[in-house]
């Protein structure tokens, strides 16, 4: 079925739709990741975007049960410059097309991926509409500048109650404002007894939980548009070890003090350098997020730069300079991507350690 994709800056795209036969509209963005196409549609953190892409053939491992990142994917739409039909691995149990219109999902191939990339890099980020080929041009463009998109991405995404991951090790609250799955393995593999809440979850519920550490999740939107988040971290500052990711970091440091500002395109793939100023080490993470901790705005906070991102030397890691708390802006969780920041878990751990031997 021919499809098109059309930005509210007036530019068209023609190509051929798959997945789910719908129209769809979200705010447009590009990847750079090779691989990690599913984790990439099951990331919470994508709620209400379209993605593009960046490499050309995207579907040729197919989608197996193993490699999702949530239950139901968030994502709006997916743009691919070449789809693959007849997906060829070991795993694989279904193709993309075919996930799509399980999930209800719409996705556009076939049209050219470098220059909407080229238009995302040199604009930055804009709102499109994945429509049906006669649909009209002028009409979609008007819509789409007059459409507000949702705020509330983090409610739509984070769990409704909290449940239970057993484990034997150090009991860790994990503050869902989108999960992925991956820090709940990481998390399990070091035997942490982990209870996931809401994201709006009090400091003082939290707490009644008697935890050893708490973890932030990642998450999508703004994260100016959280406030109650950032009394709950405020609430448990010096109480009890904070380990941020992505989302969670921005908190913490608007929660400090700092502010946030959004990037022109973001940061989305699985290759961005990272150099950590402490160990004068380069990590390359994986990351996606259109928000970043202003730098700046750290003097006169109790926050230290400990991480920055070497292609244009924005934020990527804090540190509380009192307060047993840290946070970084990538995913050491790496799903999908390298594993070279896995260590950061077993920081999250010893810090909970030192914790423990300080108060008890």
């Amino acid at each position: 079925m021919k499809k098109k994709l059309i930005l509210e800056s007036g530019e068209v795209f023609h190509g051929e739709g798959f997945g789910a036969e719908l129209e769809t509209a979200g705010e447009v963005v590009f990847n750079t990741g090779m691989t990690g196409y599913q984790e990439l549609i099951s990331d919470p953190s994508y709620c209400g975007q379209i993605v593009c892409m960046t490499y050309p053939l995207i579907g040729n491992y197919g989608i197996n049960r193993d490699d999702y990142e949530s239950i139901e994917p968030a994502i709006k739409g997916l743009i691919v410059k070449e789809l693959c039909d007849l997906p060829s691995n070991f795993r694989t149990q279904i193709t993309l097309d075919e996930l799509f219109k399980k999930k209800n999902l719409s996705g556009i191939s076939g049209i050219d991926t470098r220059r909407l990339t080229r238009i995302l890099r040199n604009y930055g980020v804009v709102k499109g509409k994945i429509v049906n080929v006669d649909a009209d041009e002028n009409a979609v463009v008007a819509e789409l500048k007059s459409t507000t998109f949702p705020t509330n991405q983090v409610e739509m995404v984070s769990t409704k109650t909290p449940y239970a991951n057993p484990g034997r090790g150090f009991k860790v609250v994990l503050v869902d404002f989108g999960s992925k799955l991956g820090i709940i393995r990481e998390l399990s593999q070091r035997n942490c007894d982990i209870t996931v809440v809401s994201h709006d979850t009090t400091a003082e519920e939290i707490l009644l939980m008697d935890p050893d550490g708490i973890m932030l999740s990642n998450g999508p939107g703004d994260p100016e548009d959280n406030p109650q988040a950032l009394e709950m971290i405020r609430g448990l500052l010096g109480k009890v070890p904070i380990f941020g990711i992505c989302l969670g970091h921005q908190l913490i440091g608007l929660a400090c003090g700092a502010k946030t500002f959004k990037l022109k395109f973001g940061h989305r793939g699985g290759n961005h350098p990272v150099l950590d100023l402490e160990k004068n080490k380069v990590s390359i993470t994986s990351q996606n997020h259109g928000y970043a901790v202003d730098q700046e705005s750290l003097k006169g906070t109790d926050l230290i730069e400990t991480h920055i991102a070497l292609n244009d030397r924005t934020n990527e890691g804090l540190k509380h300079k009192i307060h047993p708390c840290f946070s970084v802006q990538y995913h050491p969780e790496a799903s999908p991507g390298p594993e070279d920041a896995n260590y950061l878990f077993d920081e999250f751990i010893h810090l909970m350690y030192q914790f423990k031997n300080v108060t008890v």
